[in-house]
């Protein structure tokens, strides 16, 4: 019987699917197309300036809520990209990830018995975050194809809703919302008095539409809490470097749970981070979204003739795929089949949902590879039809 709160509260979670598939990908040698961690190399001047750093002894502790410049460099980025005035020493927190943000966010603002709307197929610590922090986690199912059924997500809100979780550009879906769907969010959070706690990770990884940050949408400032990172645009995953930004009330009740966590993000790397804020501009992040493009079109269509079913991502660098058509297996069985015979790690689909048999037919494969890994990942797969007898 668990004896821990840790232990009862993430009863019925398993680890990180994603993860384990990493690991599975290892054991056989296999494209790991199931984390989504590039195999290219960050931009020079976020490297060449966190080994400044290390070098200049900038290897003690970073105030606790993140080190000034990176801090004054984030909020020069939101005033010069979306319009939106931060205060660095009010509104800034950084930590480690993203995903320490989003539990760090949750711990700080919802309280025992609260709800959490979180919109699936969600990013999968999602659950389990709304869980550790005592609340219940309202799952709405959405349609990677179609616009939100905003009726239904105003059903999912009651009297006990605190906050409402998106993600956009959104994993796994590669969905990016629009300013309609996200002005009738913000008229639902602004009339229940519900906080939007959005995960921005993908911000600039946009093919189709447009990123709009949530806070720039009237009324919404004092209702978002806006997450992001540098991970997936600087390809440092490992680096481990988020942000929240906030209200002031909202930040100071942030960073007390923050500075419990993990006291502080690594102090080198975030003076790296600061310089890319600082120094790499628009074209940087426009060829980055071309090349995640071309990424994106070699292996949709690899999966189109391969067999799979799949709508082609308008962001993110993630592809969820039907492949009912080429295996009657469930998901998790189908995912290792294809890393162990034919030498391609994805994610099982169920791992993005509430109920696991609304995922049972897919898998979600990650494109943020070379052009050369991909086309070794879409001719492993070209023959799967034949081999499998369909």
């Amino acid at each position: 019987m668990p004896t821990s709160f840790i232990a009862r509260r993430t009863h019925g979670f398993t680890e990180s699917v994603i993860r384990e598939m990493t690991r599975v990908a290892r054991e056989h040698d296999a494209i790991n197309l199931a984390q989504g961690f590039p195999n290219f190399p960050a931009p020079d001047v976020v490297k060449e300036e966190a080994a400044r750093a290390i070098a200049g002894e900038v290897n003690q502790y970073a105030v606790t809520w993140g080190a000034p410049r990176l801090r004054a460099a984030l909020a020069a980025k939101y005033a010069a990209w979306y319009d939106i005035e931060v205060d660095p020493d009010r509104h800034v927190t950084v930590t480690c990830g993203a995903t320490e943000a989003m539990a760090a966010t949750l711990l700080a603002t919802v309280d025992p018995g609260d709800e959490v709307v979180i919109l699936e197929p969600f990013y999968e610590n999602y659950g389990p975050d709304a869980i550790l922090s005592e609340a219940r986690p309202v799952f709405v199912p959405i349609a990677p194809d179609t616009p939100l059924d905003i009726e239904r997500i105003a059903r999912a809100f009651s009297a006990r809703t605190k906050a409402i979780i998106l993600n956009t550009p959104n994993n796994p879906t590669g969905r990016v919302l629009t300013r309609k769907e996200l002005s009738e969010i913000a008229t639902l959070c602004i009339t229940h008095n519900v906080l939007a706690i959005t995960d921005e990770i993908y911000e600039h990884i946009v093919y189709d539409g447009e990123h709009v940050p949530m806070a720039t949408l009237p009324g919404m400032r004092e209702l978002t809490i806006t997450i992001s990172g540098a991970s997936k645009t600087y390809s440092v995953t490992g680096w481990r470097i988020g942000t929240i930004v906030a209200s002031a009330a909202i930040t100071d009740a942030i960073r007390k749970v923050h500075d419990f966590l993990t006291v502080g993000a690594p102090a080198p790397l975030q003076e790296g981070v600061a310089a890319g804020l600082e120094r790499l501009g628009p074209p940087f992040y426009a060829k980055l979204a071309e090349d995640y493009r071309a990424r994106r079109d070699l292996l949709h269509a690899g999966l189109l003739e391969a067999g799979f079913r799949c709508t082609k991502p308008e962001g993110a660098y993630y592809m969820l795929a039907d492949f009912s058509h080429l295996s009657n297996e469930p998901d998790h069985s189908f995912a290792r089949r294809l890393t162990g015979e034919f030498g391609v790690a994805t994610v099982p689909g169920s791992s993005f949902y509430s109920r696991p048999e609304l995922g049972r037919r897919m898998v979600r494969f990650a494109f943020c590879k070379t052009l050369d890994v991909l086309e070794e990942a879409v001719g492993r797969l070209s023959g799967i039809r034949e081999r499998l007898g369909v």
